[in-house]
């Protein structure tokens, strides 16, 4: 009998709200997708959902119905391009921003369900460093941070960094530069970044490249379009193309670290 296969598990972060983290976790699991790994998306900023809108696809059920018991997640489930599948959340559900740690348990808990159907899933976190942030952070195998160049990105990025390093335990993530002019001044805000971890934290970055500003991506959201999909020749999408081709040699996780994580039974079987 074969071994299951590790589901990867990719926590897209930042810890300020408008880097363009959601835009990064739908393009790049469209860009996974087109490799031929199987894709879904979990939008996990419960109470202010938008990577529904970000594709233009509607979701009659989210999340909230599999916690209120009225179905499964895999009843949820809505496919959007090339194959991709959105865990849709609620928008403007208080109830679902502010859910207590036992629910955060059951929900990372209840993906098992899709482990035989999924070799990716992408979690796009929400902003700031609420406890809901850090379960799901927690609970994912690669933490990739969204940063631009703005400096209350870079302090938002190191105070969650900070936050999952000393609470945590974790001591690798991966950053990427987005909306930035060059791939120098994308190189600059790692520096700057990796700078002040190296002086006050025991943690070690790792940059993996850069999304340059494109106007192509403000016309595919305004589109409800994915930027591979209506505009796959952009600078944008060239180079989140570049970023997949980089997550797909990322070494799939061998064992499980001791907490609640997604696919837990995946790691013990392996």
């Amino acid at each position: 009998m074969n071994k299951a296969k590790p589901v990867q598990v990719i926590a897209v972060s930042g810890g300020k709200g408008g880097v363009g983290k959601s835009n990064i976790s739908v393009n790049l699991g469209i860009a996974l997708s087109q490799r031929g790994r199987r894709v879904a998306i979990l939008d996990a900023d419960l109470g202010l959902a938008n990577v529904d809108v970000l594709l233009g696809i509607t979701a009659n059920r989210n999340l909230a119905d599999v916690l209120s018991g009225e179905c499964e997640l895999k009843e949820i489930l809505v496919e959007g391009p090339w194959g991709v599948r959105v865990v849709p959340a609620a928008s403007g559900n208080q109830r679902m921003a502010q859910l207590p740690a036992m629910e955060h348990v059951g929900l990372i808990k209840a993906f098992s369900e899709l482990a035989d159907d999924l070799d990716v899933l992408i979690v796009d976190v929400a902003a700031g460093i609420s406890d809901l942030v850090v379960s799901f952070m927690r609970a994912s195998q690669e933490l990739l941070f969204v940063v631009c160049d703005e400096p209350a990105s870079i302090t938002d990025a190191y105070a969650l960094i900070k936050l999952m390093n000393r609470e945590c335990g974790t001591n690798r993530f991966r950053i990427l530069a987005n909306q930035v002019r060059s791939e120098e001044e994308g190189r600059h805000l790692y520096e700057k970044l990796s700078r002040v971890t190296e002086r006050f934290l025991d943690v070690a970055l790792e940059y993996v490249g850069m999304v340059p500003f494109d106007e192509a991506v403000r016309k595919a959201v305004q589109r409800q379009r994915a930027v591979l999909d209506a505009y796959p020749r952009s600078k944008a999408a060239i180079a989140i193309k570049a970023l997949a081709d980089k997550v797909d040699k990322w070494p799939l996780p061998s064992e499980p670290r001791g907490h609640c994580e997604f696919f837990v039974e995946r790691l013990i079987e392996a």
